[in-house]
Formats: structure tokens, sequence, C-alpha cells
């Protein structure tokens, strides 16, 4: 797809965003949840399909195609995404990448249409960043496996239909190879899903604790259908992930510049308006090179992926560069905000506590450190 093809569907996405989510992002955080027109409103223009390739429905966008849609979709307040990125992320794309025939016939059309909500049940209350020591089993017993853990601070969960669950099927095994994938069904017996917790920010999208005891799957649910892989889907799916969120990050940065350019030139101080004095001109060049840079490296990165090159380094240096550059654009559109910005009434108020988040989910930034000097290091002992 190239930039033609791709123009109809970036000012479709533009136009909902500013004439529909945008206008709601209020009423979506003070309610804690996306009305359901809202939903329906994506759900047509399909962007619960765009990383469903299309014999499953889906509108197969390449990852570059796929970035340049979620820049436009989340200049909008990052909720909405919650509920269409997982679904197609973290929680779709392991079925896409590993799933079985049958698994993808099964899930990937519902997914496609958005009447599937998926969850990715990775994180444990002693195991984040550090995802291999996970204490979730999943004991063979007859044609299944009885699953048995919890699972902490899962996006989704309250909504979602299905959950992609991460587990130990061999507990003597405490390496990677010891992990399995699992496609848990919303309902199953022994699968509890707490209330949503309360956070700081992102209020519109529902976010759980999921526990699992003594909960019976069929053999059919083995992602794949085979033992030890999980912790490799996993992996490759934080890859693709760590792109999309550096895309995210990008979405809300510019957003945010729109916000402080639009309220500099406004507001005036000393009879002029702010925008005239070089202090503030200085936080708007600040972050506009900042939201360029991010936007040019999630690009790139896209392009190297949809190329076949192996893009772990890059892929976290996106996630990286892109939500810390988010998180010091959202603090300056506050301060050229000055007391308003600190006000509830204000969006940068909101964007603000949305942003930070973006630092810790899908990889904190230190962890994105230690993987960007890993490969890094890797690549240069290889070389010599």
């Amino acid at each position: 797809m190239n930039e033609d093809e791709i123009a109809p569907l970036l000012d479709a996405v533009r136009r909902l965003v500013d004439e529909k989510l945008i206008p709601a992002e209020a009423q979506v955080d003070r309610d804690h949840r996306i009305p359901e027109h809202l939903l329906d409103l994506i759900r047509d223009m399909g962007l619960f399909a765009y990383a469903i390739p299309d014999e499953h429905g889906g509108l197969g966008l390449s990852k570059w195609a796929e970035v340049r849609t979620i820049f436009e979709f989340c200049r909008a307040a990052p909720a909405y995404r919650s509920y269409v990125g997982t679904t197609n992320g973290v929680g779709g794309k392991s079925i896409v990448l590993d799933g079985t025939v049958e698994q993808q016939r099964r899930y990937l059309p519902a997914i496609a249409a958005g009447e599937l909500i998926v969850s990715f049940c990775l994180t444990e209350p002693g195991s984040g960043s550090d995802a291999k020591s996970l204490r979730t089993t999943a004991i063979r017993d007859g044609k299944g496996y009885v699953l048995n853990g919890s699972k902490r601070f899962i996006s989704n969960a309250p909504v979602a239909g299905l959950f992609t669950v991460m587990a130990r099927t061999d507990p003597s095994d405490k390496s990677a190879a010891g992990v399995s994938a699992f496609l848990v069904e919303a309902g199953t017996p022994g699968l509890h899903v707490d209330p949503p917790l309360e956070k700081m920010g992102q209020l519109g999208a529902p976010t759980a604790d999921v526990t699992f005891t003594d909960a019976w799957v069929s053999s059919d649910a083995l992602l794949g259908g085979v033992e030890g892989k999980g912790f490799i889907t996993a992996m490759k799916v934080l890859d693709d992930a760590r792109i999309h969120m550096g895309a995210v990050c990008v979405g809300l940065a510019t957003r945010l510049v729109e916000e402080m350019t639009a309220y500099a030139v406004e507001r005036e101080q000393f009879g002029k308006p702010i925008a005239d004095f070089q202090l503030i001109q200085a936080m708007i060049a600040d972050s506009e090179a900042e939201c360029l840079a991010a936007r040019a490296m999630v690009e790139q990165t896209a392009r190297q992926m949809d190329a076949g090159e192996n893009v772990t380094k890059a892929a976290a240096a996106c996630k990286y560069f892109a939500s810390e550059a988010c998180w010091r654009i959202a603090d300056r559109a506050v301060q050229v905000h000055g007391g308003y910005g600190y006000m509830r009434e204000s969006a940068v108020e909101r964007l603000f506590r949305d942003a930070r988040l973006l630092r810790i989910f899908e990889g904190t930034s230190q962890v994105m450190q230690l993987v960007i000097a890993r490969e890094a290091l890797k690549e240069y002992k290889a070389a010599h």
C-alpha cells in the first residue's frame, strides 16, 4: 500500500477523530467507559481489523500502513486505542503469527469485525518486566490443561471475550522453554475477572486483575498446538507491539503540540499572544522537533519490519524514544497552558495523565534501554 492508496483511510480516520472522538473525550474520562455508539463507528471504519489478514476479514495492513493509521487515530485519547490496539496487537497478533489454522478460523473473523475483544495475560503480581519468572501453571489433565495463577494489570479484561494467557506447562523448567500460550474464552469455569482497577489516566480503557482457579481448557486452546513456544510468541508479539506503541506516542504527541500551539496563539498576556514570547516558542519548537524525530523513527522501523528485517533493537528504540518524548511534550503542553493546564476541564490535563502510562506498559523505559544495549553489544560482537 502506497501513499495514494492509504490516503482515503487516513482522511476518514482524521474526520472520525476530530468530529466524534475528541469531542467525547471528557465524557469518556468522566464515565470510565466508551459509549457503544462510538465503538460502533470505530468498528464500521474497520479499525478493529487493521492487523488481521484479509483472508480472515481484516484490512491486512502492512506495518507501515498501520503506524500511519495509528498516527491519526491516536490524536484522540489513548483509551480508544486500548480496545483496538490491544485486540489487534498483543492479544490478537499472537493468533495471527502462531495460531493453528483452526484457531485462526475460529477467532480472527470475530476480531476483525470488532465482535471479540482480546486481552493479553502475561504480567503477574511477581513478574512484570521479568516475564520469564511467571508462576501461572497449565498442567496436563486428560485431553486438556488445568490453569492456576493470577495475572495483573490486564488491559480490556472486564470487556474481553478471549484471553491469550502465558502459563508454565513444565513447572520444573524455570526457563522460557517451560512457558506456553493458551487461548481461554471468557466464561470458562475457574476464570475470574476482578472489578476494574482505579487508575491515574486512560480511564475509559478498563484494566483488571485476572485469576485462574482450576480452570480447565481443552488441548485445542494451546496456541499453535505446541508446548514451550509461549515465550517465543510473546517476544515476537512485543517487537510488533513496541513499534505500535511508538506510533501511539507520536499520535498523542501530535495532538499535544496542536493543543499547546493553539492555546499559545489565542492566550494573551502583556497585551499580546503568549506565542510571541521566545520561551514559549522554545517549548513549541522542542516539542515539534521531538515529535518529528519520533515519527521518522517509527516509520523507518515499520518499513524494516515489512521488509523482514530483525527489528528488536529498533522496536525497543521506538518505544523508548517516542514514549519519553511524548511525556516531555505533555509536560510542556501543561506548562504552556499555565494554571489552566492544571484544571480538570483542560484537555492537556487529561492527556498528561494518559501519557504517563506510555513509559511503563509494553516494556518500561528502563527495560527498553536494556534491550537496546543488549542488541547493540550483540551486533558489535558478531561483527568483530
